[in-house]
């Protein structure tokens, strides 16, 4: 039988069958679960929920430790569906306030089962990361347009998209990662908050982060260049490029966007990331000139993730940097970073990023496609270009891993090298023919 409880009355051995209220509101990713320990308990009756729906054929029942199994509780009633008036269901577990979105967008969410974020192949995840970008890129273009008409951004609204790509990165940290790297779209904004969202919570993965941690994380990336929207440019003229606008103007996008924040009820520690992502653990940075830890951890974060998007990013103007090369720039940048956060980064995304050009020692030139978990140094490369003929050859997958030394990398590549010309354009071809074995778990990168 089903019963709705208030968190307080939850007790060890319950069955929580549901987690009613907003999924910033609890610590728990997965909805239903055996509750077996005190630091679970204390964590879910110190939540924000409004109240918890518990089975009791499944768990104890309220009171069950000081009143007969069969006597009912006059204080729980019947756990009946939540009033549609009122709330809406959202992926994963999470519910969203119907006030905070279209009809369509809380449609198109209800149709998603997201829960499940066990391990995929990067093959098998792509697909599904492509379908999670295009729905979220949707959300984030009218949170954009909502805040250019200076509508504050709900929390209700950008919540499922942090969702989604938590747990597109769970099922695989870099599925969603390289479809950001190397998949080109005309609206760099959106598709650069979406970049930092995703590397947030891969790096605050690494850095293993509470769930609510992670979950805020990724808020701040969707969210820390909200202010530009607010500034006072016409940004059509400068064509979406923002190298464009006068740096002393461009540094009041973090104030606004602070201000923007708080008038739609975002918690604190997100405001202060975004306000923070332009800080220097040198203290040069702004808007504050903050040192060290004076920066927030989501700040700290923040600043490592907007900077590795922005020179790795290939916009419809110019070709990012080679991102292991943004790697070996951004270590070079003295007291700019938290060395630890820069760190974390790099073991996350790996020595050698999906997207990145190496050369290797069979001298063909290629682009690293998958990681290796056990080995960041030996990932999953396609081969395209052969440098003893100057031509193309057929593309050609090499586990690195499994190769047993018949080749290795030497090193970074630089495509103008080879007269290639195109390399945007290149490296998405490269990295999304993968979806050809979607659905597959087979391995496909030859030994050699």
């Amino acid at each position: 039988m089903l019963k709705r409880i208030d968190p307080s009355d939850v007790a060890l051995g319950m069955y929580i069958h549901k987690l009613e209220g907003s999924f910033f509101s609890h610590p728990f990713w997965r909805a239903r679960f055996l509750l077996t320990d005190e630091p679970r308990l204390t964590k879910l009756r110190e939540s924000g929920l409004d109240s918890v729906v518990i089975d009791t054929d499944k768990g104890q029942d309220v009171g069950a430790n000081d009143r007969p199994a069969n006597q009912p509780n006059p204080d729980a009633s019947p756990a009946g569906p939540p009033a549609p008036a009122i709330r809406r269901r959202a992926p994963a577990g999470g519910l969203l306030p119907a006030s905070s979105a279209s009809g369509a967008a809380i449609a198109a969410y209800e149709k998603l089962d997201l829960r499940s974020t066990a391990p995929r192949s990067l093959t098998r995840e792509f697909g599904h990361a492509m379908a999670v970008a295009e729905r979220s890129r949707k959300v984030i273009s009218r949170v954009f347009i909502e805040a250019r008409l200076g509508k504050a951004v709900k929390a209700g609204l950008v919540e499922p998209v942090v969702n989604e790509i938590f747990a597109s990165v769970q099922r695989n940290p870099h599925a969603f990662n390289g479809l950001m790297r190397c998949k080109r779209d005309n609206e760099n904004a959106y598709r650069h908050a979406l970049a930092v969202a995703a590397l947030m919570i891969s790096l605050g993965r690494q850095l293993k982060l509470a769930p609510t941690d992670l979950r805020q994380a990724g808020l701040v990336g969707l969210l820390h260049d909200i202010g530009i929207n607010h500034l006072p440019v016409d940004l059509g003229a400068v064509g979406g490029d923002l190298r464009r606008i006068d740096p002393a103007i461009m540094r009041g996008h973090v104030r606004l966007g602070a201000d923007l924040l708080g008038a739609g009820g975002i918690a604190e520690a997100v405001i202060r990331g975004c306000l923070e992502h332009h800080e220097h653990i040198d203290g040069t940075g702004y808007p504050h000139g903050l040192h060290g830890n004076d920066i927030s951890l989501l700040g700290r974060m923040a600043a490592v993730c907007d900077t590795y998007d922005e020179l790795a990013n290939d916009d419809t103007t110019t070709t990012g940097c080679d991102p292991a090369t943004v790697i070996a720039e951004m270590s070079e940048m003295a007291g700019a970073f938290d060395p630890a956060m820069l760190q974390a980064l790099i073991a996350a995304l790996g020595v050698y990023p999906i997207g990145s050009l190496v050369m290797l020692r069979s001298g063909r030139l290629a682009m690293v496609v998958d990681q290796n978990p056990d080995d960041a140094s030996l990932p999953t490369v396609r081969a395209f270009y052969a440098t003893a003929t100057g031509s193309m050859i057929p593309p050609t997958d090499i586990a690195l891993a499994k190769c047993l030394g018949e080749d290795m990398i030497t090193g970074s590549a630089r495509a103008e090298d080879c007269g290639i010309t195109d390399l945007p354009a290149l490296r998405e071809r490269l990295f999304v023919s993968q979806t050809k074995n979607a659905g597959s778990d087979k391995p496909r990168a030859r030994q050699a």
